[in-house]
């Protein structure tokens, strides 16, 4: 048996159409877009009568996608707190490398993201931030810088 690519990362969210417009905007394209539900979802993900809409982002090169599910029923449970920090257990962010940093970061915060800190060069390797996107999901962004 051998592993041949991650699929995709989930990420849920309540506002489907801002988080489509927000990866949209870093460059995704939305590959597809539905409503799922029955037996087979239930079955899949253990929770009864589960029925949501999901979207399909793709990256540019076709390699990487984000599946953006909205729960319609039953409704999606917020964390404890509401906004982890990167040291919190568990799933904390998704990094993606970008032509330029800055150019980037301007044309996300009309959407509603916010640096986390401040943008730093990593031993002129690369220039990096962490923002917070839609609903607080938390992203990296890298510039190579050689």
């Amino acid at each position: 048996m051998a592993l041949k690519r991650m699929d995709n990362t989930l990420l849920v969210v309540e506002d489907l159409d801002a988080a489509i417009a927000f990866f949209k905007k870093l460059g995704m394209k939305l590959e597809g877009r539905m409503v799922v539900e029955g037996p087979w979802v239930d079955k899949t993900i253990g929770i009864k009568n589960a029925r949501s809409e999901i979207a399909t982002m793709v990256t540019p090169d076709g390699h990487g996608r984000i599946e953006l599910d909205k729960f319609l029923s039953p409704k999606a449970r917020k964390p404890k707190p509401d906004i982890s920090s990167v040291n919190t257990l568990g799933f904390r962010r998704i990094m993606f490398e970008v032509d330029d940093v800055e150019k980037t970061l301007a044309s996300l915060k009309p959407l509603g993201a916010e640096l986390v800190c401040e943008v730093v060069n990593y031993q002129d390797v690369y220039k990096l931030c962490y923002i917070r996107g839609p609903e607080g999901i938390l992203l990296g962004l890298a510039q190579a810088l050689k």
